[in-house]
């Protein structure tokens, strides 16, 4: 794999080229804590804003039917009868036994070329196997990734792997980075963004072998690489593309998520424990609404699983109406700008792999896949986008 990296490889020029041709994305109604209740809903409010896509919910007839009323003309249907349950542990298992769940029905509709993207808010680690399984890695992946989106004061940063795979390699790594690269550049508009790596120093190379490794890898490549970031530098946006493996990657979401709930709750007590603070309340309150604003992940829609053949977006377990909104949003976008089309492009390997070789990837792919989707159940929700101090909340 190392050949892949050794050689300088363009990177898309410009910056999020949507086109703005229609798109069709597969939305899985039953997947979520709030179920179709809330998918269905805000499903529907980017069909009605954006009448260019297609929406293809995905879920039992009835009950979608009941819910969405009078269907957009750019709104149907497929029935799925079966639905992977979120407190699912092993998603991969679950996947064989519901072969008719929502999420498997609307994977598949990517594959066969039925629809462009597929956004779930249901299991993260069935989400992610049916992804792997159906769809399978583009050539030249080794591993998936799940990207998410912080954002911060400077703008938003992606971070990357929080979820997908605990044990990389420094070619993981590597990969992770190219692939961040495109996604900031595509979706969120970044003109050469800057990469980094998450380590224990700022300095360029410092940390475990794995970090040594990769920042040769990178150096290798025509990626604007800058070396490495610490933790507390993340809301500082020193880097637009920060890259770690799953385990580091997870802990820094939701060590965010608590502590920024943290310091709400104590600003809620102080606030609301005498006369005074509830006058000083009402006199702070349009700063702390701007404040809510950085805060609210909603707006980033949810998390794309990067390394697939095809879009595939994973939104936070509890998504309601305005997020999954967002997230199909996200989905079309990620489809018109060719991301993972421009991934594959990216990280083609330079020679054609042996026989012997193909059925080495396979036979990984499907452990993979499986490793993945327990990692991911493990996890609860790894994979949710967050605004960068309250970070993800964890797509459980």
């Amino acid at each position: 794999m190392v050949a892949a990296f050794d050689r300088p490889i363009p990177s898309p020029a410009g910056t999020a080229l949507d086109d703005g041709r229609g798109v069709t994305i597969a939305v899985d109604a039953m997947g979520g804590d709030h179920g179709p209740g809330e998918v269905v809903p805000g499903a529907l409010d980017h069909a009605r804003a954006h009448t260019e896509d297609r929406v293809v919910l995905v879920g039992d007839e009835a009950t979608v039917r009941r819910l969405a009323g009078e269907l957009p003309a750019n709104v149907s249907i497929v029935h799925a009868s079966e639905v992977i349950a979120m407190d699912e542990h092993e998603p991969a298992i679950a996947l064989q036994k519901h072969k008719d769940s929502s999420i498997l029905v609307a994977t598949e509709l990517v594959r066969k070329g039925e629809a462009d993207a597929v956004v779930t808010a249901g299991h993260t680690g069935a989400g992610m196997a049916a992804a792997v399984l159906r769809l399978g890695r583009l050539r030249g992946v080794d591993r998936p990734a799940f990207a998410v989106q912080l954002v911060t004061d400077g703008g938003t940063l992606v971070l990357l792997d929080i979820g997908a795979n605990p044990d990389s390699s420094p070619e993981n790594l590597a990969q992770y980075a190219r692939m961040g690269a495109i996604f900031s550049e595509r979706v969120l508009g970044v003109e050469r963004p800057r990469v980094a790596l998450l380590s224990i120093g700022e300095e360029k190379g410092k940390g475990d072998i794995r970090i040594q490794q990769a920042t040769g890898l990178l150096d290798l490549t025509d990626l604007n690489f800058i070396g490495n970031v610490e933790g507390k530098d993340l809301t500082k946006h020193q880097a637009d593309v920060v890259v770690t493996d799953a385990v580091a990657g997870n802990v820094v979401i939701k060590f965010f998520e608590g502590l920024s709930t943290y310091i709400f709750d104590l600003f809620r007590t102080e606030f609301s424990r005498t006369f005074r603070g509830r006058i000083a309340y009402l006199l702070m309150r349009p700063g702390i609404a701007r404040i809510r604003q950085v805060f609210d992940y909603e707006r980033v829609g949810g998390s794309p699983l990067l390394g697939v053949k095809g879009t595939v977006i994973i939104t936070h377990g509890r998504a309601r109406r305005r997020m999954i909104g967002y997230g199909v949003g996200v989905a079309a976008t990620m489809a018109r700008t060719r991301v993972p089309q421009l991934i594959a492009e990216a990280l083609r390997p330079p020679t054609r792999p042996s026989a012997r070789e193909a059925g080495s990837e396979a036979t990984t792919d499907a452990a993979g896949a499986e490793a993945a989707g327990a990692e991911a159940a493990g996890a609860e929700g790894a994979s949710s986008t967050a605004a960068a101090p309250t970070a993800v909340e964890s797509a459980s």
